[in-house]
């Protein structure tokens, strides 16, 4: 799993029926510190998160699990709202 800030929304009125409901949301990959790490993304939202939240998501095959038994076709899935993060050195 990897942090990600929510940057935006993706509104999308065709898609696969199995994404009805579903709410799609751009993600910008960040450090643990905060700093953004490459490109922007589309996730799908499994948690209910928004708007500048501070994320984590999973990708790959595991991005579907949060949807089984029905199998939602997504390469990226939010999957947790970060509270807090403690780094070792407190900091």
């Amino acid at each position: 799993m990897q942090l990600g800030r929510v940057v935006g929304r993706v509104v999308a009125t065709v898609k696969d029926p199995s994404l009805e409901g579903k709410k799609l949301l751009l993600v910008q990959p960040v450090s643990s510190s905060g700093q953004a790490l490459g490109r922007p993304f589309v996730a799908v939202d499994a948690v209910g998160a928004g708007a500048g939240e501070l994320i984590y998501w999973c990708r790959g095959r595991e991005a579907s699990f949060p949807f089984l038994p029905e199998a939602v076709p997504t390469e990226a899935t939010i999957v947790g709202i970060v509270d807090t993060i403690h780094r070792a050195g407190g900091s």
